[in-house]
């Protein structure tokens, strides 16, 4: 009983995470846009291309919640050190690889008209801090998939030598 309510409390946070992003980009994201063609009317496009990338994030984001309760679910069933881990590691690592290029690449440098027309070149550096988040993800992801391989190879070792 214990060890699958350690983990509820897990579950339970990638499910609020979920459902604060779905309702983001259901209700935020629409209003967001009609606000900030509001306030910017000279960088339209930008601003319809910084949307468009915010939508398109939310798909690997939303993989990579979906492989964390992959992971958990097999913690409960007492199998955390096991390939399908550190396949689920991987996965998050490519997927937060994905995120955070398409943030760099489409985000960052859609906010450089709006930032050069209102001088406010602290929105680069605020949007290119937003956009490294998810290469940290992808970092500390490939460092746990690195150490559940090492693990499983021990363990699949040990197996061996009984």
């Amino acid at each position: 009983m214990f060890k699958k309510s350690s983990t509820l409390l897990l579950k339970t946070t990638l499910v609020f995470m979920g459902l604060i992003v779905l309702a983001l980009t259901v209700f935020a994201l629409p209003n967001l846009y009609k606000g900030a063609l509001a306030e910017f009317p000279y960088a339209p496009n930008a601003i319809l291309g910084i949307v468009i990338v915010l939508y398109a994030v939310a798909a690997p984001y939303f993989f990579v919640l979906f492989q964390s309760w992959k992971l958990l679910v097999l913690i409960d069933q007492n199998v955390g050190f096991s390939k399908f881990s550190v396949t689920a590691f991987r996965n998050i690592k490519f997927a937060s690889l994905i995120g955070g290029l398409l943030l760099m690449i489409g985000f960052v440098p859609l906010l450089y008209p709006i930032a050069e027309q209102d001088d406010a070149p602290g929105l680069l550096i605020y949007g290119f801090v937003f956009a490294c988040i998810p290469f940290v993800v992808s970092v500390f992801a490939a460092v746990l998939e690195k150490l559940f391989q090492n693990a499983v190879d021990m363990k699949s070792e040990n197996e061996l030598t009984v």
